[in-house]
């Protein structure tokens, strides 16, 4: 198997071993990036050769001198293109920041760099991570390594393209409503989201900040959290980060006995018949094992939706007011006055989608709409997160459908963006009542696409969804 293949663990390993080196793990990454980017494009930016081997080699060098080198030992990894790395240009995906290179790290970035992380290059995104398919990408589509015909889901589908290629051997994300997640379970790989305020938000380009939450795309359960154990914990410079230990997760699993529920509203009308043939046979081999499945009810969870696309176009519609043509990012050539400025710059620079979201979001908090939309959806959001904390008090954790189908189409559903919007279903609740939440493939369709189960935990139980994670991946393993 070529290194490129291989898992962050297993990497390491051969790393300590001394039987392979940084600078042969950044040869094998950038060759096969130069395999398959052409078709794929999972990147925005790859950083150049030369710094990057020059930096493995650093580390190779400290290495033979025995000096301790840090938990990620040197590895490359991709990060998503909403994260701010400076000196490194950030896009978002978008015209609007087409030459931006941020002044400072993100938190996530300063933590990676401190851990002996080496920063690969920045992933192609959906337009200010709004999207479900990277293809409002201003820099062109990604593409399901899978199956080049498909999407590779989104918005993090350049991360989670990256990884399942062979591109990087873990990447960073970034999950509003799935966009870690989703991607992840469309490329047959893994994708985490950990609590809302576990991992720091600061130098994220912010979508909707009450669900933002930077995440992880993985090869293995294990990988997922190494990542999360390095980039975790409380930050002084967002206010919402939590202030509570990070917990050390386990690397394999156990023979502990878990209550798994699982919510009747995840499996009606709408769910693919192979999905749920995939998911129906997880449970199985769970209950096979000694796991207890324990039916449950998360009767809000219908109106999770519509909760989910008003909070979010709000908040997107207040924080991408910023982008005005003054301060940074693009400006018209055309300025005129200050309104002509400010209408030319942001009309040339917004894609469709991101305007869209913008409109829909300036609508439900306008004068007349906003107790109408806005406040009733925040209430929702509220009974939504009720319903989740009285299911755990039944179970340890909740397996269902990350989406309704494997991947589709490129092109098949850009234009009815309701039907879009709708592959959100089963991952939004995860973002709007701040839980964490793992996918992991768990099988495959007639056509060869995978197929993602999706685990959720209650509000800071990242080591009790590590562990029925790592349960779940031995069980199907195994099979």
């Amino acid at each position: 198997m070529s290194l490129a293949e291989l898992t962050v663990t297993e990497l390491i390993d051969r790393l300590v071993n001394g039987t392979t080196t940084n600078v042969e793990i950044v040869k094998a990454v950038l060759e096969r990036i130069r395999e398959v980017e052409g078709a794929v494009n999972a990147f925005i930016t790859v950083r150049p050769e030369d710094e990057l081997l020059a930096e493995a080699k650093a580390y190779d060098d400290k290495r033979q001198a025995g000096e301790a080198i840090g938990p990620l030992q040197g590895l490359p990894i991709a990060i998503k293109d909403s994260i701010c790395t400076k000196g490194l240009l950030t896009t978002a995906a978008s015209k609007m920041l087409g030459e931006f290179v941020p002044p400072f790290d993100a938190t996530v970035i300063a933590r990676i760099r401190q851990a002996d992380g080496i920063l690969l290059g920045k992933t192609n995104t959906d337009e200010f991570s709004m999207g479900s398919t990277t293809e409002n990408s201003a820099f062109g589509v990604t593409r399901n390594p899978r199956n080049l015909d498909y999407v590779p889901g989104g918005s993090s589908g350049g991360s989670a393209a990256a990884v399942a290629a062979g591109e990087a051997p873990i990447a960073l994300g970034a999950d509003t409503g799935g966009s870690v997640r989703q991607p992840a379970a469309y490329c047959g790989i893994v994708g985490l989201k950990p609590t809302y305020g576990r991992i720091s938000r600061f130098g994220l380009i912010a979508y909707a900040s009450s669900l933002d939450q930077i995440g992880v795309c993985s090869r293995d359960v294990a990988d997922a959290f190494l990542m999360l154990s390095v980039i975790a914990g409380h930050d002084p410079h967002d206010s919402t980060s939590l202030g509570t230990p990070v917990p050390t997760f386990p690397k394999k699993a156990d023979s502990a006995s878990l209550r798994v529920g699982v919510p009747d509203e995840y499996f009606g009308a709408g769910l693919d018949d192979e999905v749920r043939a995939a998911i129906q046979r997880t449970l199985d081999l769970m209950k096979g094992q000694g796991h207890t499945v324990v039916p449950i009810s998360l009767p809000n969870s219908k109106y999770s939706l519509p909760t989910y696309y008003i909070i979010a176009t709000a908040e997107a519609s207040s924080n991408l007011a910023r982008y005005d043509g003054v301060q940074y990012g693009h400006r018209t050539s055309q300025p005129g006055g200050l309104i002509d400025m400010v209408t030319n710059s942001r009309t040339e620079a917004f894609g469709d989608e991101v305007k869209r979201r913008i409109m829909l979001g300036n609508y439900v908090l306008s004068g007349g709409y906003h107790d109408q939309y806005y406040l009733k959806a925040c209430k929702v959001r509220r009974l939504i997160a009720d319903d989740f904390s009285r299911a755990f008090e039944q179970c340890d954790v909740i397996v269902h459908p990350i989406a309704p189908s494997a991947a589709f189409r490129l092109g098949e559903k850009t234009g009815d963006p309701l039907t879009m919007y709708l592959t959100d279903i089963y991952s939004v609740t995860a973002n709007l009542a701040g839980l964490p939440a793992l996918t992991l493939p768990c099988g495959t369709t007639k056509d060869g696409l995978p197929i993602g189960v999706q685990v959720v935990a209650a509000t800071e139980q990242e080591e009790t969804l590590c562990r029925a994670s790592l349960a779940i991946e031995k069980l199907l393993r195994e099979e």
